[in-house]
């Protein structure tokens, strides 16, 4: 994950400027310099965009990233030949969001605007005051969830997916590693800001902890605390948890990011 950070070069944001246009797929693998979509992904491409043999557009196998060619383009089976690797912008810092499910159009929407904001992984959980019934049909919603995380990562050009994973036991939740870990709290007597330490390295890692739209009760601002996560705040303001979770993803982005861009890396 890690790579030098360094200061914002005219030609890192030329090579940004270059390819802002270009559509991004990601395929299931690139073998023998070739790669394919099948199915409702290729009639959307076939259909929808109505891409055409020798069009050329950007695909991931969720590793690296290619510049391809269409080379065949059916209804239902598109075939792309690769022409070269491409420099891969890595986010600042790895982040983990462990999220306490909420109503499932606002789950969703956090997922959707969490992956564009770079986030490497998405650990659903239950907690006290989740809403009744969420926590029987969660699983249910698993495969939506991460396709809402592949749509949002074609959109923002990521080079890899987020890991979207089982609702998770809260005692596994707390055991979730990262270098630094910050539980989300309307008593928080830090704000965010405030914990960060102040040398910051690329292959750090950042787990933030989200509660329901109820708050914690005081049963697991205990055991969160117990458990090594420092207690945090966003600021005076009641935010909803979907709002919280974003906020605070960009906040530590761009704490970690003090001078422009990641290392461009093949």
């Amino acid at each position: 994950m890690g790579g030098i950070m360094q200061a914002p070069s005219n030609t890192g944001f030329a090579i940004l400027q270059s390819v802002a246009m270009r559509r991004r797929f990601f395929v299931d693998q690139v073998r023998n310099g070739h790669a394919e979509i099948a199915g409702d992904e290729a009639r959307h491409l076939t259909r929808v965009l109505r891409v055409e043999v020798g069009q050329r557009y950007e695909i991931s196998d969720n590793h690296s990233v290619y510049l391809a060619e269409i080379e065949t383009a059916r209804k239902e089976h598109v075939i792309f030949k690769t022409l070269e690797k491409l420099p891969v912008v890595e986010p600042p810092v790895r982040m983990i969001l462990c999220a306490a499910i909420v109503k499932f159009d606002h789950f969703e929407w956090m997922i959707e605007k969490a992956t564009e904001l770079g986030v490497a992984a998405i650990i659903p959980m239950v907690s006290v005051r989740t809403e009744r019934g969420l926590d029987k049909a969660a699983p249910k919603r698993l495969e939506r969830w991460r396709r809402i995380g592949l749509e949002a990562s074609q959109q923002s050009r990521r080079a890899h997916l987020p890991e979207i994973v089982e609702p998770t036991p809260w005692k596994d939740v707390l055991a979730t590693a990262g270098t630094y870990r910050y539980a989300l709290d309307e008593n928080g007597s830090q704000p965010l800001p405030a914990m960060f330490p102040v040398e910051r390295r690329a292959d750090d890692s950042v787990a933030l902890l989200i509660g329901p739209e109820g708050g914690w009760t005081d049963e697991e601002r205990s055991e969160f605390t117990t458990a090594g996560w420092a207690p945090v705040s966003l600021g005076p303001s009641i935010l909803r948890a979907e709002t919280a979770a974003l906020a605070a993803l960009a906040v530590v982005s761009a704490a970690w990011l003090p001078l422009g861009v990641a290392t461009l890396k093949h």
